[in-house]
């Protein structure tokens, strides 16, 4: 059978969908692994899993403080940040460590997350099959395409980075380096739909779009299921594993907003948060995300692509006040597919989100747009469909 290397970055969000795919392919008899920032990559997988370490954390820094440094920036600024602050940086990180690892370990195939440079600059340089894990779908509906400055400034960086690495800045098919690393020409997947992303776009043939890898992904995290009760609707407050932080306002409009509400509300947040009182809020620090998802009845997020996912992936409709990055496109894609409405993160009040939540848990349009992105889902295969597009990587030559 075939081995197959996932590069990642150091994000849960990232991470999250591979897990599935590996485990599939696994099951299919082939070898699997993944490679990283160590400390930082393997506390995300799951026991067992093969991780080959690939550069020092160190070189890199804290993603959460990186993250919090770049709070208030919108737009072209915040696109810069992330490039100039986080993924370049990692791409350096893991170059060296990446290429050791693919000579030692001898992979078949490369899975690159779109955010690590470094796996697609080592499949590029040996002519590996390779493949492009598009865990948010900014980038395909081009995100920058309104900020062209910014759009070309990234394009140099990503050159220069092309350079550093061994590749010309054209490669022999005539594909710019800058766009060959950022995007495969055997096999993007898409991580996603077309309802969801837009069937008024075209995609090349090498997207394939394949829903959310949220199969055979066990977590252990405990929650107190007895808190539930099932007279009431309820809510997931959440900004994901990044944004936590830089929540408190936000946190406290949206309890403030909920805590007299017929519904109960869990959040995911420091519990030290100075949030008022209420039988009907339970702050936790972690939940059991896709365990708890089939008890909820809406979620209110920051917009980050696997929770919009597997939110969608259940049926449910949300409230959305994206941050940064490519949340405000993944927002924008809900909202334009009905599923959801969209408030202000640094502005919104309780009164406005209290009537947000109350529209999508009261208003049936909002659920029938979620159960029909969720069929989608379905329909589209999740983590078995992405491990059969990869398997067919092994014919390419």
């Amino acid at each position: 059978m075939a081995r197959f290397l996932f590069v990642v970055p150091p994000l849960q969000g990232h991470v999250n969908p591979t897990v599935s795919v590996g485990r599939d392919l696994a099951r299919r008899g082939h070898d699997v692994a993944w490679t990283g920032l160590p400390g930082a990559v393997d506390p995300l997988l799951p026991a067992g899993a093969l991780f080959l370490p690939a550069g020092a954390p160190e070189a890199l820094g804290h993603v959460n403080d990186l993250r919090d440094r770049s709070k208030g920036l919108r737009a072209a600024a915040a696109f810069k940040f992330l490039w100039e602050h986080v993924l370049l940086p990692l791409a350096d990180a893991m170059a060296d460590g990446v290429d050791e690892v693919v000579d030692g370990w001898k992979p078949d195939v490369i899975v690159a997350d779109q955010q690590t440079l470094a796996g697609a600059a080592a499949a590029l340089r040996r002519d590996l099959p390779w493949a492009t894990s598009a865990t948010t779908s900014a980038e395909l509906v081009d995100a920058l395409a309104a900020l062209p400055l910014a759009a070309q400034w990234v394009d140099e960086q990503v050159t220069a980075f092309a350079a550093r690495a061994g590749l010309p800045e054209t490669l022999p098919d005539g594909r710019p380096a800058s766009r060959a690393l950022r995007s495969s020409d055997h096999l993007v997947l898409v991580f996603s739909t077309r309802r969801l992303v837009g069937e008024h776009l075209a995609f090349p043939a090498s997207h394939v779009f394949v829903g959310p890898s949220i199969s055979d992904r066990p977590d252990r995290t405990p929650f107190p299921w007895d808190w539930l009760d099932p007279a009431l609707r309820h809510v997931l407050v959440s900004l994901g594993t990044v944004n936590t932080n830089a929540g408190e306002r936000f946190f406290a409009a949206a309890a403030e907003a909920l805590a007299r509400e017929p519904v109960q509300a869990v959040f995911v947040a420091p519990p030290a948060l100075p949030l008022p009182p209420a039988d009907n809020l339970l702050v936790l620090p972690r939940v059991p995300q896709l365990a708890l998802l089939p008890h909820l009845d809406a979620v209110v997020s920051h917009a980050g692509h696997n929770t919009v996912c597997e939110t969608l992936a259940h049926g449910l409709p949300l409230v959305l006040a994206p941050i940064r990055d490519d949340q405000p496109v993944v927002a924008d894609q809900v909202v334009r597919a009905g599923a959801g409405v969209r408030v202000r993160f640094g502005r919104v009040g309780p009164d406005e989100l209290r009537a947000a939540v109350r529209q999508v848990l009261d208003e049936p349009l909002f659920r029938a747009a979620a159960g029909d992105i969720r069929r989608s889902f379905e329909a589209a295969g999740g983590a078995s469909a992405a491990a059969t597009q990869l398997e067919a990587l092994l014919c390419v030559d």
